[in-house]
């Protein structure tokens, strides 16, 4: 038996509340060790010695090294204590915080069983409401749509359609996109996540000069607000990037450092090596090695309520839903704690999403990010759809262990994609492949989570690396007609579904088919994918949501089927 995989640990992805009275407890235990019944014996911890209830786990989840057992428990006292045992069939196996051991004494478990101590109502994990059922769609907004005509057009440098440069500048702006909302709903959005829309030299925007100012290549505030106003009466929300990890070496208060110094009363704003300013050698921190992007020195309270403010004015003044952080996983964790306080005590609904391509469970402990944008979904389709590194198997075991990495709440905020703004497309990956992009979409939208959509995905849209990747929506093209657009509009649909909405999943695979299932026994939602050369027999399919090259109960290479069972 292989017991140093046997783990657990309170107050994390192993043991966490989903609000008040529940909570989920999990033991990870070694993925080819087998059991007769693992056991969580609890109860309230002051009365554990000598009163105690008893629940078999069930298998949640299994991964390449690791079987996951889960219990959901509901309970009116939060005060709880718990132990496992682990029957091998031969003997049984006990686990506390002293580890494992042949037998335990109850009598003096206030040393060493597990608990969780109480449950403090303002440590809880909110999710808003609205982002149960939201679908986002990002959008880089010089390259979506062209609507105010009556803009000075002289930095427009390239002709729509064109493919873009680092530098190209296109014309989009907030009236475009006010002007598509129709489309939009009509798609299956309810949610708009946009690239940054302030003050900057550049068409990307995350070099702000300003970030009180809408740039007037977009619009203007006037312009943002009747945006923002339009989508609530729709009941859409929009999620702004926030921009504050660093700033463009054009703001105000950089320049005044490059003007005086030390002497300046921003010196301290920014990560200076030196009394002076030189970029050659280069002597500031920055985003990546942009000279032009110098770094935010977040540890410095002037700084931290400068761009607290910053984030409070566009929650309170302009009625935004949320903030997507710019590289979140640079800045320090003492200004996201206190940026998290002020955003959520202005709207308690409020979505924040960090951007981080990794695993970052010190930022979702629930008092920084709700979710993160989940690059590691993106990763594992990439290696089943794009590389043909994964099988059914695999995908399912990575998915299982991303999810096993977070608690449920969490897990319920992640913004899930197939590409963005800084990635290849998807449709271009995947050579242009049809059939894999809308069976990877789909999954993307039955997935835990919230589902978020690149512009022009619906075309579908080509594009390498950045800037190729952040190509024009083709309007007047007729691609609003076509079976493909119809099809993203039925997989998109699926959000509306109950069940996708219940923190109840499985994934699983077998015989070539890959499945992940939502829901609970009274109604489960099914996807099914699978790769074998020739089709495959799905008969358990009745009630159809959606579906690609799939027909009679035969599923063909690339296609997949979304289906209901009702109890």
């Amino acid at each position: 038996m292989n017991i140093p995989a046997i783990y657990h640990q309170p107050q994390s992805a192993y043991g966490f509340n989903r609000d008040e009275h529940t909570f989920v407890i999990r033991l990870r235990v070694g993925r080819y060790d087998k059991f007769s019944a693992i056991t969580l014996v609890y109860g309230m911890k002051f009365d554990f010695q000598h009163k105690r209830e008893q629940i078999e786990m069930k298998l949640k989840a299994e991964d390449e090294w690791y079987a996951y057992y889960e219990s959901v428990l509901t309970l009116n006292d939060s005060r709880l204590a718990y132990i496992f045992i682990l029957n091998t069939g031969n003997s049984l196996i006990y686990y506390s915080e002293k580890g494992v051991s042949g037998s335990y004494n109850y009598e003096l478990s206030y040393y060493d069983f597990f608990q969780m101590p109480y449950t403090n109502k303002v440590d809880l994990v909110h999710i808003p409401l609205w982002s149960k059922s939201a679908v986002f769609y990002q959008i880089f907004v010089d390259r979506f749509n062209i609507g105010n005509q009556n803009k000075n057009l002289d930095y427009i440098n390239l002709t729509w359609g064109s493919k873009p440069t680092p530098k190209s500048f296109l014309g989009g702006d907030l009236a475009g996109v006010y002007n598509k909302l129709d489309y939009l709903q009509d798609l299956g959005v309810n949610a708009l996540y946009l690239t940054p829309i302030n003050l900057s030299p550049s068409n990307h925007k995350y070099d702000v000069i300003d970030y009180y100012k809408v740039d007037p290549m977009f619009g203007d505030l006037e312009t943002l607000k009747k945006l923002i106003d339009e989508l609530h009466q729709r009941n859409m929300h929009i999620v702004l990037d926030a921009v504050f990890n660093h700033c463009s070496n054009n703001h105000p208060y950089f320049l005044d450092v490059i003007k005086h110094g030390k002497d300046s009363k921003y010196y301290d704003y920014f990560i200076i090596d030196g009394d002076e300013v030189s970029t050659d050698p280069l002597n500031y921190q920055t985003f990546a090695k942009v000279k032009y992007m110098p770094k935010w020195n977040t540890s410095n309270p002037k700084v931290q309520d400068y761009l607290i403010k910053i984030g409070l004015y566009y929650i309170k003044e302009l009625k935004i839903d949320g903030w997507r952080l710019d590289v979140a996983d640079e800045v320090s964790h003492t200004f996201w704690k206190k940026f998290r306080m002020a955003i959520k005590d202005a709207n308690p609904d409020a979505l924040i999403i960090g951007e981080s391509w990794h695993e970052s469970g010190p930022w979702l402990q629930g008092d920084e990010f709700d979710g993160i944008m989940n690059y590691s979904f993106t990763k594992a389709l990439f290696d089943y759809y794009v590389q043909g590194v994964f099988d059914c198997v695999l995908l399912s075991e990575r998915l299982n262990t991303i999810l096993m990495r977070y608690p449920d709440n969490i897990n319920q905020m992640m913004l899930n994609l197939l590409d963005s703004h800084d990635t290849h497309r998807f449709y271009t990956l995947v050579d242009e492949n049809v059939d894999k992009l809308t069976s990877a979409l789909a999954l993307t939208v039955m997935f835990p989570g919230i589902p978020c959509m690149y512009y022009g995905t619906e075309v579908p849209l080509a594009g390498n690396y950045d800037p190729d990747c952040r190509r024009t929506m083709p309007w007047g093209s007729g691609f609003e007609q076509g079976e493909h657009f119809k099809l993203v509009q039925k997989i998109l649909k699926l959000k509306e579904q109950k069940a996708l909405a219940s923190y109840e999943y499985e994934i699983t695979s077998n015989d070539h088919r890959f499945y992940l299932i939502r829901g609970d026994e009274d109604e489960k939602i099914v996807f099914v994918t699978g790769y074998y050369n020739k089709p495959l027999f799905i008969p358990e399919a009745a009630e159809i949501l959606v579906s690609n090259k799939y027909k009679d109960n035969w599923l063909d290479d690339n296609g997949f089927v979304v289906y209901k069972i009702r109890n």
